[in-house]
């Protein structure tokens, strides 16, 4: 395992750590993405600061409020990151008052409305609301029955893209049908032809790679999960990086974390064990700074990988939220 990946599996098990000490109660699901989260914009996080933003949330939401329930523990994280947790929660909420001009509330528009506060400004935002809540029409006018609320994350994203929406939608419907080929479950299928349609190149190398990457997987015994985890894997599979090398990084932190505590028999099973391992990798290619359009990509991609993952957990509902092992 290379340092810099060494030092993101390290500093993640320590944040779990303390983000679980703080939160006891919340789900062991939960817990370890909002850790990465946090890896991920490099946030030296302490229980007190965790506190202080949870009072903010608090303050600002109900307790009905999409920003609760199994968002809570998110927002609380990405609030961690900012000086002023108190102005961070107001640009959220006012973020999200855009997107609910144009979408239904879910706890996946809130999710992805905190995300935004490090992308955009309130007044950028009315324009990627706009942009996102087309692409989402059109997307639900492919797939009626298929596109829901969680797609909403997806088209966000989407709307940062350069190329036009007519591209963009003629590149996902390509990616879903192909992809079709190889996996048979269409919800999940979908989400992923949204992930690869950020990528470069044209839709057969995107789903070339992605198969062979998952294929890969399962010759070195790492058998991935061809559900909503198969979106975490697709934003790997975009970023710029040697196939073989993707291959070797994810098998080293899935054998880093099966030796930590709370991935054993009875906690976190071996298939979301799996999806950190892709996540944490994911993150070690977060660029540092975003001055080119490569670099943007990359930062989406990353993005999109944490979307996918706190997609996975919020599409288990209840269970996710129950299922703690303390």
């Amino acid at each position: 395992m290379n340092d810099r990946l060494k030092t993101i599996c390290e500093q993640f098990i320590s944040d779990r750590d303390i983000v679980k000490s703080t939160f006891p109660w919340d789900s062991s699901y939960i817990i370890p993405l909002c850790a990465m989260s946090l890896g991920s914009r490099n946030v030296e996080v302490t229980a007190d600061k965790l506190k202080a933003c949870r009072k903010a949330l608090e303050q600002h939401t109900s307790i009905f409020s999409n920003f609760r329930g199994n968002t809570k523990l998110p927002m609380v994280t990405i609030l961690a990151g900012a000086d002023d947790p108190l102005d961070k929660m107001q640009a959220a909420m006012a973020i999200y008052g855009e997107m609910r001009e144009v979408f239904y509330g879910s706890e996946y528009l809130a999710y992805i409305s905190a995300v935004l506060t490090d992308m955009v400004t309130r007044e950028e935002s009315v324009a990627v609301a706009q942009r996102s809540k087309e692409l989402y029409n059109r997307m639900k006018k492919e797939h009626p029955f298929l596109t829901s609320s969680e797609d909403s994350g997806y088209a966000v994203l989407l709307s940062f893209s350069e190329k036009s929406d007519d591209e963009l939608i003629a590149d996902m419907e390509q990616c879903y049908k192909l992809l079709k080929q190889h996996f048979h479950n269409s919800n999940p299928v979908q989400s992923v032809s949204h992930v690869l349609t950020l990528g470069k190149g044209s839709s057969e190398e995107k789903c070339e790679r992605l198969v062979a990457l998952f294929k890969g997987l399962e010759k070195a015994g790492l058998r991935y999960s061809t559900y909503y985890e198969l979106a975490a894997l697709a934003s790997l599979s975009i970023l710029d990086a040697e196939m073989n090398t993707l291959i070797e990084e994810i098998r080293e932190v899935d054998e880093f974390l099966s030796e930590q505590k709370g991935y054993g028999l009875f906690t976190i099973d071996r298939t979301t064990r799996l999806m950190h391992a892709v996540v944490l990798v994911s993150n070690s290619y977060m660029p540092d700074a975003v001055t080119t359009t490569a670099a943007m990509n990359g930062t989406l991609a990353i993005v999109a990988a944490q979307q996918a993952a706190m997609c996975a957990i919020i599409a288990c509902g209840a269970s996710a939220s129950s299922a703690a092992s303390h």
